[in-house]
């Protein structure tokens, strides 16, 4: 009989966290994202039976499994992912929920927010301490997911196309990813994992901020996210606006200063939730 274990998934499109609790110190695994939209039951086994189970502690049992992620919301998704779960650690709990609320347990733990995820795609709520009380739908990187990786690196690949770039940015493109029309509209429309794709050009906006054009893209996409989400909550002026992810984290700068724009009380802004979530289920 081993040591039991409890593992806490926080899952995105393009990665997923693994905290393992019960083996001493926490521990932090990373294997290739978990999203139900994309991938099928036998994918998700497949990651989790070659790409994790490989990096548990010796001699581990795993007892529970909390498995925040993307896509969940649908009750078919969530049943897949419990499934792939299962079939892996059949005698374990398996807790599975959408990302959001993750999110909430991890930086609001049992106290109200408003909390936002902007990573490679993005979506938002109001969190009572216990429920997410409200959610503003999310559409998808086609439609929606204002704020995300893939809604700036789409307005990248605009820029670039629509040669808006100045000559300065437009060579500072062509030299870092050495790509041309065809092969963008091949990624974008024909391949899969697309949201993926676009968010990866978010690199090319951190690496070359203060230049106006790009501090416009970074403004205008982080305000379409204020304008069509956060303001939709009322509780926004009166509670603490938290944030997650990977575009959160790295235009933090941006959130306050629009929070500071609209009177708005900033809360926290983390990379991951994974250290409130450890937390939580400790």
């Amino acid at each position: 009989m081993g040591t039991g274990i409890k593992l806490i998934a926080d899952s995105g499109s393009t990665k997923t966290e693994w905290g393992v609790l019960g083996a001493g110190e926490p521990i932090i695994l990373k294997t290739q994202g978990v999203s139900p939209y994309f991938q099928s039951a036998e994918q998700i086994r497949a990651i989790l039976a070659t790409e994790l189970q490989p990096q548990l502690p010796a001699n581990s049992q795993v007892t529970a499994v909390y498995f925040y992620g993307t896509g969940l919301s649908q009750p078919k998704n969530l049943q897949l992912v419990t499934d792939a779960i299962k079939a892996i650690w059949p005698q374990a709990e398996a807790e599975v929920q959408h990302d959001l609320m993750g999110a909430a347990r991890s930086l609001c733990g049992r106290e109200e927010g408003v909390v936002s995820i902007l990573g490679t795609g993005s979506n938002s709520c109001y969190y009572d301490g216990k429920e997410i009380v409200k959610n503003n739908p999310g559409l998808g990187y086609i439609l929606g997911d204002e704020g995300s990786g893939a809604y700036l690196g789409r307005k990248v690949l605009q820029y670039y196309l629509y040669n808006s770039f100045d000559e300065d940015l437009h060579a500072r493109f062509e030299y870092k990813y050495k790509t041309n029309k065809d092969e963008i509209l091949e990624n974008v429309y024909r391949k899969p994992l697309a949201n993926r794709y676009l968010a990866g050009f978010t690199t090319f906006l951190s690496e070359n901020r203060q230049h106006f054009m790009i501090e416009n893209i970074l403004e205008d996409g982080l305000n379409d996210f204020f304008f069509n989400h956060i303001y939709k909550y009322r509780e926004s002026w009166t509670t603490s606006l938290h944030f997650t992810g990977g575009v959160a984290w790295t235009f933090r700068d941006i959130l306050t200063e629009l929070c500071e724009l609209y009177e708005l009380p900033m809360g926290k802004v983390v990379r991951t939730p994974m250290d409130g979530l450890l937390k939580y289920h400790r």
